[in-house]
């Protein structure tokens, strides 16, 4: 059993060490706080778990802390996939709930998995998500300032269970200042994508994440035999043309676990119940 997450990227020119120290801190605590969760729980409920707490830590771009758009508002996207079943489901630009990837969670059991914009927040509204604000102060301040955001936000987890099964999970505030409507990898299967030889999770620029189809990629090459060293290598060597920006988690179904990102530097963190390890 075990738990890799992820919660960005990190920039040493424009974020504090302080900053760095706790992102380092919280991530190895969810991190911990996802594995022992999935002692008594399956791999799908566990990502959902671990992706719901980096909602609800304003450090992470999701949830609470989300980016905010050009026209003022919060628009939020998520996904779960899970490994054993092939089946994935997701909200796109979702506005107003704490917690998108537990709407996701919901729609698995619906035929329409995938629901964008005022559908995505009314089916929330109608299965007992109240209205819920995740705007913080800073990002109005940013806003409101006109500060360019990085484009680089958003947290995962991927978990294996001791039935071996395997599911991953997304979610995501947006880039920032984008024009309503943008739809970026989290909700789609070059973001988020898991089946039983493998599962994955991204961050990074979506639309190069999209234009690369990583997710699917790496999980497709690793059922073909590839190890996840060997996936990951292809798969990033296909981004160097255009200079995508993407940073990948990654559990296979021997347990394995890898990380790559093609800018410095993606902030993550694993544990198995004895190993721990976080970005630096």
């Amino acid at each position: 059993m075990k738990v890799i997450i992820h919660g960005g990227f990190f920039s040493e020119s424009s974020t504090s060490q302080e900053t760095k120290m706790a992102k380092q801190q919280a991530l190895l605590r969810i991190a911990k706080e996802a594995h022992l969760y999935l002692q008594t729980h399956s791999a799908l409920e566990t990502v959902v778990f671990a992706v719901s707490l980096l909602e609800d830590d304003p450090l992470f771009n999701a949830g609470i802390g989300s980016q905010i758009q050009s026209d003022g508002k919060i628009r939020m996207s998520a996904s779960l996939m899970d490994g054993s079943k092939l089946k994935m489901s997701g909200v796109i630009n979702i506005e107003e709930v704490k917690n998108p990837i537990q709407v996701a969670q919901v729609l698995l059991d619906y035929d329409d998995k995938v629901l964008g914009g005022s559908g995505a927040t009314n089916f929330a509204r109608q299965h007992g998500f109240e209205k819920f604000s995740t705007e913080i102060p800073q990002r109005r301040a940013e806003y409101e300032a006109k500060l360019a955001a990085s484009g680089t936000g958003t947290v995962g987890c991927v978990a294996i269970d001791a039935q071996g099964k395997i599911a991953a999970a997304t979610s995501t505030g947006g880039k920032g200042f984008e024009i309503p409507g943008r739809i970026s990898d989290s909700a789609t299967v070059a973001g988020n994508y898991a089946n039983e030889f493998c599962g994955v999770s991204l961050t990074g620029v979506g639309e190069d994440i999209v234009s690369g189809a990583v997710a699917a990629k790496i999980v497709t090459r690793v059922t073909d035999g590839f190890t996840l060293a060997q996936a990951f290598e292809k798969t990033f060597n296909e981004l160097k043309p255009f200079d995508g920006f993407a940073g990948a988690i990654a559990i296979d179904k021997y347990g394995h676990i890898f990380h790559q990102d093609s800018h410095p530097s993606m902030v993550f963190a694993s544990f198995d119940g004895e190993k721990e390890e976080v970005f630096t």
